[in-house]
């Protein structure tokens, strides 16, 4: 039988923007245990995390933040767009004292990640792109949410009420100007100044993120491989958390394995 999954803590460190709650994996770990950050996508929080971090928890340090706006964090008066996001998430791991971290996205977390990464690498050892946002193929929101309307049904059924309760969270305006800002980014432009490892990661059957787009997304970065999981949807981290989560442990053994 297998073991229970290990349960989630929460805490929370005041920012600039206000207080940001995160769920953290409480087993007791060496010192030197790897440091992953989750980082989650579009109006959903870091709850859609908790399968993954769960997962990994007992073999690293997982922290799985609500970005300013979402979830449980402090609700800033403006909608943060990416580069707002990618600053709170560097204020954020600074305030945690977080050093020597792999970062871990799906879908608008990987624009988030890769914004950041991409201006401030010190620090980062690695980052994991799962869904990576925004597929140049639909560059409209019409498109986007008819492709998020295909992914749906492929996810798990436990997903979408979560997703309700964190729409309700950030509530429709901010949702609104999330993916505005969401599909202004450019990813592409800055994913060639992510020079640290990556592994990119998509689902088969992503209606989200074409293989093709996802394929563009792995050559532009410098130090990267792809990874497609066999029947996974856009939110591989929730409905195929058991694969994901042993890709992002096989990707951070490789890590500790580079020479210094």
């Amino acid at each position: 039988m297998d073991s229970p999954l290990p349960a989630l803590h929460g805490r929370w460190d005041r920012t600039s923007h206000g207080l940001m709650h995160a769920r953290v994996g409480a087993p007791a770990l060496p010192t030197d245990a790897p440091v992953v950050v989750l980082v989650h996508g579009l109006v959903i929080s870091s709850l859609y995390m908790v399968p993954t971090a769960q997962r990994l928890a007992p073999f690293m340090r997982v922290l799985a933040p609500d970005l300013p706006g979402f979830g449980r964090s402090g609700k800033p008066a403006q909608t943060l767009d990416v580069r707002g996001l990618a600053d709170a998430l560097a204020e954020w791991l600074a305030a945690c004292r977080l050093t020597r971290v792999v970062l871990v996205g799906n879908s608008l977390g990987c624009q988030v990640i890769v914004d950041l990464v991409s201006r401030r690498p010190d620090g980062v050892l690695g980052v994991v792109l799962a869904g990576a946002t925004i597929d140049r193929s639909a560059p409209s929101m019409v498109l986007q949410i008819v492709r998020a309307l295909r992914d749906v049904p492929r996810e798990s059924v436990f997903l979408m009420p979560l997703w309700a309760i964190d729409f309700l969270r950030a509530g429709p305006r901010r949702a609104w100007r999330s993916l505005k800002y969401a599909l202004a980014h450019r990813i592409e432009l800055q994913l060639p100044a992510v020079t640290v490892p990556a592994l990119v990661v998509r689902g088969a059957r992503d209606p989200m993120v074409t293989q093709a787009w996802a394929e563009q997304v792995s050559k532009a970065l410098p130090r990267a491989r792809l990874h497609v999981i066999a029947g996974g949807p856009h939110a591989v981290n929730y409905t195929s958390a058991a694969e994901f989560a042993g890709l992002i442990r096989g990707f951070v053994d490789g890590l500790r394995e580079e020479p210094a």
